[in-house]
């Protein structure tokens, strides 16, 4: 059985994210699911190439689950988290710059350096394009643009002056500037893109639904219970809801109104 949270996974945070497993594996041993991993598997990359019929438990992000990864995963739950640019089981990308930059609004950002991680990120690419779009933007909007591959290390990037700017997700901005502040506030958010569901934890299609059903169970007691508080603190989570598929399909709507305003594609 596969076991990985990926998403927000800074080496920093590898003892908070095996204490939130351990949680969920203690609550999943008390409900008879025994034999777990002990620990998640740290090397997981958080856009893999798919999610293997063995995946018990990870995260990923909610756009790639609809298009790259459609019917491979079955939702367990949205987490809501405790961090800036964030309501209820809603969060938004944020476009970041350097803390002296000349930068006060998007629309400066044209010619810039930008770097963003992934083709198939939803608040990487999908909704800072979205964002971009409903300015009037057209192709190329940027002087140079480049795929990196990680949100924490764009950051970096602009921290240092290597590009002049990015958009990650608002939580990993979080989780950066709680783990590394001294890089973190060499930057600065510039503006918030439109609003999106969480990023998700899913198991893979293939598990049973009794498996389903203990694991959700033992979600939202790792939530809710007083015992792991601690946890969820160590992860900024004030809440694990049910999920709802059917709000995750605004990000395809962001898609398609990006290219209905003439900027098909983050250039």
């Amino acid at each position: 059985m596969r076991v990985s949270l990926p998403m927000y996974n800074l080496p920093e945070m590898q003892a908070a994210n095996t204490a939130f497993w351990q949680a969920l594996r203690t609550e999943l041993a008390a409900l008879g699911l025994a034999g777990l991993p002990a620990a998640p598997d740290f090397t997981r990359p958080p856009v893999p190439g798919g999610i293997e019929p063995e995946t018990l438990f990870t995260q990923v992000c909610g756009w790639p689950l609809q298009t790259i990864y459609a019917g491979q995963a079955r939702l367990l739950g949205v987490p809501v988290y405790a961090a800036p640019y964030c309501q209820g089981p809603a969060h938004a990308g944020v476009f970041i710059v350097g803390q002296e930059s000349r930068f006060t609004t998007l629309e400066e950002l044209r010619g810039c350096a930008f770097a963003f991680n992934s083709v198939h990120s939803n608040s990487g690419m999908n909704l800072p394009r979205r964002a971009l779009a409903g300015l009037g933007a057209r192709a190329p909007f940027f002087g140079n643009i480049i795929e990196t591959h990680s949100q924490p290390g764009n950051i970096e990037r602009v921290a240092k002056g290597e590009v002049e700017a990015t958009c990650v997700d608002c939580v990993t901005y979080a989780f950066y500037g709680r783990h590394r502040p001294a890089l973190a506030a060499r930057t600065r958010v510039l503006a918030a893109t439109p609003p999106s569901p969480a990023i998700p934890f899913v198991t893979a299609a293939a598990t049973p639904e009794a498996t389903v059903a203990l694991l959700q169970a033992a979600l939202f007691r790792v939530a809710r219970a007083p015992e792991w508080a601690a946890v969820r603190a160590g992860l900024l989570l004030a809440d694990i809801l049910p999920p709802d598929p059917a709000a995750y399909a605004v990000q395809l709507a962001h898609t398609r109104e990006a290219a209905e305003l003439g900027y098909p594609v983050l250039a």
